[in-house]
């Protein structure tokens, strides 16, 4: 039952929002508020698992994940509502659950810090990634979910990170450093979306790879792993981070990897794994490398 649950949340995965939002805290460090660091870090944590249990139900309901019944680990959903083991209305109400307890963390920390700005915000995001699978918006049905997942795994949780800690927002310095976690957490969907692509197409989930073709996405996951890296280039060049931030370029090498098996394995799931994980870890190995140049 317990690794069921773990498997609905994805928890393994949630260290793709903790660790921007960790990046962004530690910025600016004179004066590091240990309390609202806590209180953010679990409405981001707890955002993040009731997003992932809302689009489960979304997509179980649109009828696009019952299309592959076979669970893939990275992509796909958890595939609990099709083997029968948790129901939609489940879904439903967990992801309600970690919905209140992610709103009742940003009223105490709307409390700590004297900020009725943190609270609307807080909210804000908890609908925008909702609205990511769910509907009326269903941005990864309209062509906008890697859009906003880049904005919500880079500038939302770097910058929300820096104002918990500064009070200052907007802020160039901290939007600049969140640029390369969110274009690569915007190439994990990416990659994500290719093996999905026949399913999603079926069922009107537009996306970027539907645009291009799933022969033809690696060029795409290219191009954001160019974004990504320049990225860090800029930041690198402005002096906001040590050069032991420069080991990231190191995960060029996957990231090239990575676009071979999607340009070659475009239309084998099992194979597409591989991409996917390798992804996920490079964009985990990237946030470790950045929180590196900030506090060595």
């Amino acid at each position: 039952m317990l690794k069921n649950i773990i498997r609905a949340a994805r928890l393994p995965f949630i260290c793709a929002s903790v660790l921007p939002f960790l990046f962004g805290s530690l910025i600016e460090r004179d004066s590091f508020n240990f309390l609202a660091f806590i209180f953010g870090f679990i409405c981001v944590c707890s955002t993040h698992i009731s997003a992932n249990l809302i689009n489960d139900y979304a997509d179980s309901r649109s009828g696009v994940d019952w299309q592959d019944k076979d669970f893939y680990i990275f992509f796909g959903g958890s595939k609990l509502i099709q083997s029968g083991r948790f129901s939609e209305a489940f879904y439903l109400r967990a992801a309600l659950l970690f919905a209140s307890f992610a709103i009742i963390s940003a009223i105490l920390l709307a409390l700590i810090l004297k900020s009725i700005f943190v609270l609307l915000i807080f909210v804000l995001i908890i609908f925008l990634s909702w609205q990511y699978t769910a509907k009326p918006f269903q941005f990864s049905y309209h062509f906008l979910g890697e859009f906003f997942i880049f904005l919500l795994f880079g500038p939302v949780l770097v910058m929300g990170g820096y104002f918990i800690q500064t009070g200052i927002f907007p802020d160039i310095k901290s939007f600049l450093m969140s640029l390369p976690l969110g274009l690569f957490t915007a190439a994990i969907l990416l990659a994500n979306e290719v093996p999905d692509s026949r399913e999603d197409s079926k069922f009107s989930k537009n996306n970027w790879v539907k645009l291009c073709k799933a022969e033809r996405a690696y060029l795409l996951y290219y191009f954001l792993m160019f974004l990504g890296f320049s990225s860090i280039l800029v930041v690198l060049f402005l002096d906001y981070l040590n050069l032991i931030s420069a080991a990231s370029f190191l995960l060029i090498i996957p990231a090239v990897k990575v676009g071979q098996i999607i340009k070659k394995d475009y239309a084998s799931k099992n194979k597409l794994m591989q991409s996917s994980k390798l992804t996920i870890n490079m964009q985990m190995l990237v946030s470790l490398a950045l929180i590196a140049g900030l506090i060595l």
